[in-house]
């Protein structure tokens, strides 16, 4: 921001300077000589006129202090920066000698007094920025309630004795917590700001005084109300900061200190929707840390929503409507925090996005709105432009807001009409004239009433789409009496099941959640339906549409918050109309995870599926602010993130965006990276508790551990609904234990592991289970260790294993792990693959099994009906017939041609076997083209939530070309 120079002051302003002057020397002529000597530095001459100039409380300051004024100066204090260290020491440096709460008071007031002079000076000159500014506020807050705080304490203590509450059994001194909330509590306080409190003891008890003993509650509404005496009393020193306590439970009304118990009861039984805005910023300033932490731990949950929570748009709408309407009566057009386009409206703007993402998107769980801008921007949540306009605005009001307040000291946000204060905030601000301030000032007002109207619209506004009073009607038909006109409608409208619906949403009426709705849920679901109505219209198969998104209605009656997301963002809907009529599979996870219902708001994601470092990236960012030790949250950001991007992986499907090997690539990757992290939270997890295992005597294991995928995973191949075929290898030592504290066996430290991992994906939480895992495939199934080490399995496989383990081996795989490991068990894979077999006595074992599988897993009679039926996976020449063949391939024959062994995916090798000249051009093609047809309308099916089977008849030509390959390849059939 640019500094005006006093040369190029207006006539008005250059008056002032010889007149501040003046009146200085004339007033203090010790300070003469002194003075004289400073003002002959220019730089210093120029910045003493813009701060007399533009701070007429400076300049009274330096009048009635100059002692004060002179110590800031010679001590370089002026052009220094401070640290949060410096403020706390230089305040406990006044107070080292103070004995009675008078001087407390006193000492107080004299070190704000120099410290607001710093700051104006520092601020004014542009030696600080804005946030630096805003900080040392908010530093020299918390540093003089901390000092009230333990003096009003220790005094009390010593006439009632120490605050005792019993803790395990053992009774445990109290100390009481201040909370800043507003603009303190966001280290965010302007030059003449107020401070809001609450204040917040961790148990109730009593003091330990022989005599007199004193409830603790007792005991710290004195400890408080002696702490706000010293804060906000107006002595002949002046004030500290005005203290408002209207914040806390119950407001005016309420007890001035509550218990954490009372306060957590509170805000679970009573917290309202303005109280939730309000707690954004809160922050415990003062008082032990480990109490401040339960404190927090009890709050975060009542302000930030697990889901998705819409409805802070309507309670946002109405707190501006009632500041509005305060606009109006006060006549504060002019405030530039309480106007239109001010300060406020862009504190809405990211509080909004706070309130309904904050729960799920820690990045949001930011006090300082600035910074809560940044992230939105890098979130794509709001574009670019978007944010540098409201960033830009944000700077430049609150710079106006401190030149209004540096002025007198007072505690107003509204535009000067006097000429010297308006001159003075021009110059403060950079601008020579007052017309070209108001024009900067409209611009950026202008800009952010702008994107407020766009994120926070009136409730008139907030519908975009218009309901025709006839879906009106079909939702609030009477049962009794308009039947028949209700079907006469839906039948126009193209409904080709109108009584099925109609009974639907007579039964979703009467349902006994919606009887019991409050009446802003009600409204919310009355405004919805008819919407909703409209959507499923323009869709080919309205009626069974609409039925398969009633059991996601169903689903948030009790969070119908969901229903303001699809209201608030008609877009959403239609993507939900969309996908649920071309899926019932969508439809259904939807209404198990309507938290998902997110990912339906932008249209730039919704479809796009990002590769896998990407996803990585995302995974680590989505949980980059929980701690390794918090599980729970852990398991709830993975289940959220394969949830959400599997969404997005059948969005893209169903609308032809992907194709078949892209979706199952793409399933592949997402468990991959979902593994990876399973592997270093349980990893972390049991390092915490016990240790590292060790390589050798007093050398600890890099992580000697591998995830070997096989079946679907191993061939990437996963559907929508595959669970993990997983095998779990570690080369650690034998014989040796862990290095921690509480050291276990090695062995014993990687099962635990594995048990884990399984814990972490097979937990059914209330965002459902990660993944189904089977482990059956390790060595000697079911009967066989969880976790083995790499020579046992080594062992097994080449003593001990099956043939159809060594099948199952074609398609084994490290999914994620140690590379080191990874890469001996890939040399120790193909050495296996590559063993020679007697082709002879392979064909017959896999056929056998081949046969034994057919026994179990086909549906009896279905290629005997009429018309036969084909099942894609297990039917004679369908899917799992070219994986035999594929699998006896590689193993009769590469001992002779290794490529055989490289891949693990079914494509890939019936590539190698043609390029190895095994298969012909011809064959290979057929059994390509027969494979991924199978696939493709198997993966079509499972998302229309049908079976796999289909009339033989339209697959007769790919299944003829299977047969006889097989024939001639494995020569068996029955």
């Amino acid at each position: 921001m640019k500094v005006l120079s006093p040369a190029d002051f207006p006539a008005l302003l250059s008056e002032q300077i010889n007149q501040n002057r003046q009146q200085f020397t004339s007033t203090n002529p010790d300070y003469l000589a002194w003075f004289e000597q400073c003002v002959a530095d220019k730089k210093f001459s120029e910045q003493l006129d813009r701060v007399w100039c533009g701070s007429q409380y400076a300049f009274d300051l330096c009048c009635r202090k100059p002692l004060l004024f002179r110590e800031l100066v010679d001590s370089n204090n002026l052009k220094t920066t401070y640290t949060k260290a410096s403020i706390q020491n230089n305040l406990s440096h006044r107070l080292v000698h103070t004995s009675n709460p008078k001087e407390l008071d006193s000492q107080l007031r004299l070190n704000r007094n120099q410290e607001m002079l710093r700051i104006i000076w520092r601020d004014i000159n542009r030696l600080a920025d804005l946030e630096e500014t805003t900080r040392d506020i908010s530093l020299l807050a918390e540093a003089s309630i901390q000092q009230a705080l333990d003096f009003h304490h220790n005094n009390l203590v010593k006439l009632y004795g120490r605050p005792m509450a019993i803790i395990n059994s053992i009774s445990t001194e109290q100390k009481m917590m201040v909370i800043g909330m507003g603009k303190l509590g966001a280290r965010e306080l302007n030059l003449s700001s107020d401070i809001d409190l609450m204040f917040c003891y961790p148990r109730r008890g009593e003091t330990d005084h022989k005599k007199n003993p004193q409830d603790n509650g007792e005991f710290f509404t004195r400890v408080a109300r002696k702490l706000i005496q010293s804060i906000d009393q107006m002595t002949v020193d002046g004030f500290v900061f005005r203290v408002d306590m209207r914040l806390r439970p119950y407001g005016e009304s309420g007890a001035l200190v509550l218990s954490l118990g009372a306060m957590e009861e509170y805000y679970q039984d009573q917290g309202r929707d303005w109280e939730r805005y309000a707690m954004i910023k809160a922050r415990v300033i003062a008082g032990e840390a480990k109490a401040a932490g339960q404190l927090m731990n009890v709050l975060r949950p009542f302000t930030y929503r697990r889901y998705v929570d819409f409805s802070a748009f309507e309670s946002l709408r109405s707190m501006k409507k009632m500041i509005q309407q305060e606009v109006k009566r006060r006549r504060l057009d002019n405030d530039v925090k309480l106007g239109p386009g001010g300060i406020r409206d862009i504190e809405f703007i990211a509080q909004c996005f706070q309130l309904i993402r904050g729960g799920r998107e820690l990045e949001l769980q930011e006090r300082r709105v600035q910074t809560v801008l940044t992230v939105l921007a890098e979130q794509n949540t709001m574009p670019v432009k978007a944010v540098e306009e409201l960033q830009a605005a944000y700077l430049f009001l609150r710079n106006t807001e401190h030149g209004i307040q540096a002025f007198n000291d007072q505690q107003t946000q509204t535009l000067p009409i006097d000429h010297l204060p308006q001159a003075a905030l021009a110059m403060v601000l950079g601008f020579r004239q007052w017309p070209d301030f108001i024009a900067a000032l409209t611009k950026h007002r202008n800009n952010v009433s702008k994107h407020f109207q766009q994120i926070i619209a009136d409730d008139k506004e907030a519908v975009a789409m218009d309901k025709p009073s006839n879906w009106d009607t079909v939702w609030l038909a009477d049962s009794d009496n308009d039947n028949d006109q209700v079907l006469a409608y839906l039948a126009e409208a193209g409904h080709e099941d109108g009584q099925a619906v109609l009974t639907q949403l007579q039964r979703l009426q009467k349902d006994r959640t919606v009887q019991r709705m409050q009446a802003v849920s009600r409204e919310r679901l009355d405004q919805f339906i008819p919407l909703l109505l409209q959507a499923v219209a323009n869709t080919a198969s309205p009626s069974a549409t609409l039925l398969r998104i009633v059991p996601l209605v169903e689903s948030v009656l009790r969070r119908s918050a969901y229903l303001v997301l699809l209201v608030e963002n008609p877009n959403a809907l239609k993507q939900l109309v969309i996908l649920c009529s071309a899926s019932p599979w969508i439809a259904e996870k939807l209404a198990t995870q309507p938290v998902l219902l997110d990912e339906l708001l932008d249209t730039r994601t919704l479809y796009q599926v990002p590769e896998k470092d990407k996803l990585r990236a995302e995974l680590q960012q989505h949980l980059l602010r929980v701690a390794w030790d918090d599980l729970e949250a852990h398991m709830d950001g993975l289940r959220y993130f394969k949830q959400a991007h599997q969404l997005h992986i059948s969005a893209a499907e169903v609308i032809g965006k992907l194709p078949l090997m892209k979706v199952s690539d793409y399933l592949t990757m997402i468990a991959e990276v979902v593994l990876e992290h399973v592997l270093e939270l349980a990893w972390s997890n049991l390092v915490a508790k016990h240790g590292r295992p060790q390589k050798s005597k007093g050398v600890a294991c890099d992580k000697d551990f591998i995830i070997v995928g096989y079946g679907k995973l191993g061939g990437i191949e996963l559907g929508h609904g595959s669970d993990l075929d997983l095998v779990f290898i570690h080369n650690a030592a034998s014989g040796l234990s862990t290095d921690g504290d509480r050291p276990i066996d090695n062995g014993m430290f990687f099962t635990r592991l594995g048990q884990r991992m399984i814990h972490i994906m097979t937990a059914q939480t209330p965002s459902g289970m990660l993944y189904e895992v089977d482990m059956r495939l390790r060595p000697s199934g079911t009967s066989g260790l969880l976790v083995t080490s790499l020579s046992a399995f080594e062992t097994y496989q080449k003593q001990d294993a099956w043939t159809w383990e060594h099948q199952a081996l074609v398609r084994a795989r490290v999914v994620a792990g140690d590379k080191q490991l990874s890469q001996t068990f890939e040399a120790l894979r193909v050495e296996l693959l590559c063993q020679h077999r007697d082709e002879d006595q392979l064909k017959k074992q896999v056929g056998a099994m081949r046969e034994k599988m057919r026994d179990h897993l086909l549906p009896k009679g279905l290629e005997q009906a009429d018309p036969p039926i084909f099942h894609l996976k297990h039917g004679t020449g369908a899917i799992v017939d070219i994986e035999f063949m594929v699998q006896y391939a590689v193993l009769a024959w590469s001992h002779q041609h290794p490529a055989l062994a490289v891949y693990t995916d079914n494509i890939r090798i019936l590539e190698a076997l043609q390029q190895q000249g095994l298969f012909s051009i011809a064959e290979a093609e057929a059994l390509t083209e027969a494979y991924k047809a199978y696939r493709a309308h198997a993966h079509r099916l499972s998302l229309q939530q049908q079976p796999s089977e289909v009339p033989l008849a339209d697959f007769a030509r790919h299944r003829q070309a299977v047969v006889t390959l097989w024939l001639q390849v494995i020569g068996c059939r029955r």
